[in-house]
């Protein structure tokens, strides 16, 4: 991996999401479908909220809420942004710092993507891989 390329090389660009009236059921549903840890949630075209894996214990399983709960009632409305052109070292940095797993990437203030650990991990094996394949 290195560490100081643009984040654009290893950010996700297909983002799936839900909207914010959307269910609980319907949001995991679709995170099980795409076997994907994390959703954005869309309105009107624009990203106005995150879910993951981690809202679902924290704020459905442990409060005991209904799987029929609108996602806008649980979802992170406060989104934790990396420019495109950010250092991957500096991505991993604010994920550190801010106990997070994805990042949602954007370009010119629109959201055009997402970075997760998996990505990292993707890319490292795919380089291992090419790696061992020369040998």
């Amino acid at each position: 991996m290195e560490t100081k390329a643009p984040i654009k090389v290893y950010m996700t660009r297909k983002l799936i999401g839900v909207g914010p009236e959307d269910s609980i059921k319907k949001a995991c549903e679709v995170m099980v479908e795409f076997d994907i840890g994390s959703l954005v949630v869309v309105e009107r075209g624009r990203v106005v909220g995150f879910f993951t894996k981690s809202d679902i214990i924290r704020r459905v399983v442990i409060p005991g809420l209904l799987n029929t709960t609108p996602v806008r009632e649980i979802m992170t409305s406060d989104l934790i942004t990396a420019d495109v052109n950010t250092p991957v070292k500096d991505v991993l940095d604010i994920m550190a710092k801010k106990g997070i797993k994805h990042i949602l990437i954007e370009e010119n203030g629109e959201i055009v993507g997402i970075f997760s650990l998996r990505d990292l991990l993707d890319a490292s094996r795919r380089k291992l891989e090419t790696a061992i394949a020369v040998e």
